[in-house]
Order: structure tokens, then C-alpha cells, then sequence
């Protein structure tokens, strides 16, 4: 049941990278809340530009649009403790919610980047660590993402000569919770009833991004492997590219040409969705994934993840059905590949979708919701 509006709260999302994952969460909730939430946003590029500059251009949006707020939310990609000054003489007691999609203090850095090498790397994590203790909430989108925020952080500030201030994890600790995100996963549910026109051989997906992290050189060398063993297969490679993309996708367009059912990013979500509900099985590799929007979709879709046993998978699956969804080892993963592609029919007749619809926006909003109410 819908609350009377005076249970509104006029909510002001700040959103430093709006694109892609993060500005469908944004739309997600603002559609969804009970809330009066308006956005304030910058383009996704320049993330480390946004890291500095953001706070600055969307305070004076905010401080510009006349509205006035009851929570301020924004994202790690934004320096709260800027934003926070900026603020204090026109909503000095509003608070703010720091939303912790990724940070830069666990997530695996590029080594084509060249701050990398060059020792500068530090003071993005350092922006999330001032950002968090600055915010009066913190949500992370997975347990697995605010436990290794948090254990992280103890020996990143022991890497600093004086005044650890390491009782700031326990005041960090102490305000954050575990927030998932909401996805609209019902929006498939109007495609189930359409003919899926599947081959005969196992259609394997890759639906993540195009980049390093999410480890395509050890997914590529899994089907060089499976093609050696004498399995066939259909491939479908789904996925946004940014730029440069590792030259691996090109390696795997020309390899498996025959067998590439399709190739590349698509811009319609439907189009998107069917090609997820034409899929049998989602092997992942990734070396990072605070959350995994990607594997939520597909196991919505049905499609039977081969998952490692690390990073926020394990909590999309309970404890008791492990077995039959995770692998510790890549060797132990690419047997277990092996014997999903020879079983095929059998995988086609299993469900994962009611493993995962607890992320669909019609649960997750109240939840977000209520901590508003909390809050304020």
C-alpha cells in the first residue's frame, strides 16, 4: 500500500557518472521510491576527474535548482567531505548517504594505467576512506564489498607515517550497511512467453564489460581448451565497450567466427534480454565484482552460472545449493564447464530466476526506502 505524501521525502541524488550500471540504479529508484527524488548528474568519463570535481559542479547544481532536500545521496565517485563544505551553510543539518557502488581501495587497477606505476594511485582510495567517514550512512551494494572496504582500510592507513586515525574504521564501520541494488529484473518477465529459437549445441554468454577485470584472456582460454577437447558450442559475447577493449575479444571473434551466434554490445534491453533467454550457461572468470549485475541477469533468465567461489557471487545463491553453481580453481572451472556443455539438455530444464527476483526493484525499493524514513 502507497503511504500518504506527507511521508515523502524530498531526496537529492547526486550522481557524478551517470551512465550505464549507475544511472539505471538512479532511474530505478527514482521510479520506484515513494520518495520525491531528484537527480542531479555529470556524464560517466573522466572518472578521476569526477573524484575531484564533481562535489563542486553538483553542489552548485543542487544549491542553483532551489530545491531543498531531506537526504542528499551520492556515490563513491563524488568527495563527500568537498560536497559537504559546499553545503553546510544552506543545509547544514541534511544529511548525506554515501552509496559505495565500487572503491578504489580493493578494486584491481588497471595495469595499462599508468598511475599505477607511477605511485599515484592512493589518493582516489584515500577520497573514498575521507568520503565514508564524512557521510552520516554509508550503503554498499554486496556484504562481500563492505567487508573488504573495511578490512582493507586498516593497512592502508598504517601506510602513513603519523596519526592513523585507525579508530575511524570503527566509526565507519558502524554507520555503513549492506544496501543491493536493484535491478529491474521484472521487465524480461513480459519475454518469457516468446519462442526461443536455441541450437542444438550449448550457447555459452559473456554479458559483462568489456575490460580487464572481468578477466576475458582466462574465459577465452577456457573455450580454446573445451574446442581441444573436441566440445562444440555457440557463443554469444554481449557486454559494453569503453574505449580501448582488451584485443582478446578481436582473438575470440576470429577463432570461433563460425560459432559466434552474436557479437558485441546491443542497445535495446529487450534485444538484450533475448539474447540472455537464448543462452545455456554463463561461464565467469572475473577478477573483481562488488556486486555482479551481469550474473544477476542471466541467472534471471535461466541461464546456469559456473561461477567462482569468491568476490559477492556466493551471496546470490544459498549455501546449500553451492555445489552446483561454484568452482575453487580454474581447473576444477573448466571441468566443470565441460560437463555442463555434455549435459545440456538437462541444464535447459533448471530455474536460477528464483534464486535472484529478491533484487528486483519491487523489493529492494522499500527497503531503501524505509532506511529514508530511518534517517530522517
Amino acid at each position: 500500500m502507497t503511504k500518504m505524501n506527507s511521508d515523502r521525502k524530498k531526496i537529492a541524488l547526486l550522481m557524478p557518472f551517470f551512465g550505464g550500471s549507475h544511472r539505471q540504479w538512479a532511474e530505478g529508484w527514482q521510479t520506484h521510491s515513494r520518495h520525491d527524488i531528484h537527480l542531479f548528474t555529470l556524464p560517466d568519463r573522466h572518472w578521476k576527474w569526477r573524484m575531484h570535481g564533481a562535489a563542486i559542479t553538483l553542489a552548485r547544481q543542487l544549491l542553483s535548482a532551489g530545491f531543498l532536500p531531506d537526504v542528499i545521496v551520492t556515490t563513491d565517485m563524488l568527495d563527500v567531505t568537498v560536497l559537504s563544505s559546499l553545503l553546510r551553510q544552506s543545509f547544514p543539518t541534511t544529511p548525506i548517504i554515501l552509496y559505495m557502488h565500487e572503491n578504489q581501495l580493493t578494486y584491481p587497477w588497471s595495469h595499462t594505467d599508468p598511475d599505477t606505476t607511477l605511485q599515484r594511485d592512493r589518493h582516489y582510495a584515500f577520497i573514498n576512506y575521507t568520503s565514508a567517514l564524512a557521510a552520516d550512512s554509508v550503503w554498499f551494494n554486496s556484504h562481500f564489498h563492505q567487508k573488504s572496504f573495511l578490512s582493507a582500510l586498516p593497512d592502508f592507513l598504517r601506510a602513513f607515517p603519523d596519526h592513523q586515525e585507525m579508530d575511524t574504521v570503527t566509526t565507519i564501520q558502524r554507520k555503513s550497511t549492506v544496501m543491493p541494488l536493484g535491478l529491474h529484473l521484472q521487465a524480461m518477465d513480459k519475454l518469457t512467453s516468446e519462442p526461443v529459437d536455441r541450437p542444438n549445441r550449448a550457447v555459452l554468454l559473456w554479458n559483462h564489460r568489456w575490460e580487464y577485470d572481468k578477466n576475458p584472456d582466462d574465459w577465452y582460454r577456457w573455450l580454446v581448451q573445451l574446442r581441444q577437447r573436441g566440445l562444440e558450442f555457440k557463443l554469444v559475447i554481449l557486454g559494453e565497450q569503453y574505449g580501448q577493449y582488451p584485443p582478446v575479444f578481436d582473438q575470440m571473434q576470429t577463432t570461433f567466427a563460425e560459432d559466434i551466434l552474436h557479437f558485441g554490445y546491443v542497445e535495446s534491453r529487450d534485444e538484450y534480454y533475448r539474447w540472455l533467454y537464448r543462452a545455456d550457461i554463463l561461464p565467469v572468470t572475473s577478477h573483481h565484482d562488488f556486486f555482479g549485475v551481469s550474473v544477476v541477469e542471466a541467472m534471471y533468465a535461466n541461464v546456469i552460472p559456473v561461477l567462482p567461489k569468491r568476490l559477492a557471487y556466493p551471496e546470490h545463491i544459498p549455501a546449500a545449493y553451492h555445489t552446483a553453481f561454484f568452482y575453487e580453481n580454474e581447473k576444477e572451472g573448466l571441468n566443470f564447464l565441460h560437463r555442463q556443455i555434455m549435459n545440456v539438455r538437462l541444464l535447459r530444464k533448471q530455474r536460477t530466476d528464483h534464486f535472484v527476483d529478491r533484487y528486483d526493484w519491487r523489493h529492494i525499493s522499500p527497503r531503501y526506502d524505509a532506511a529514508i524514513d530511518e534517517l530522517t
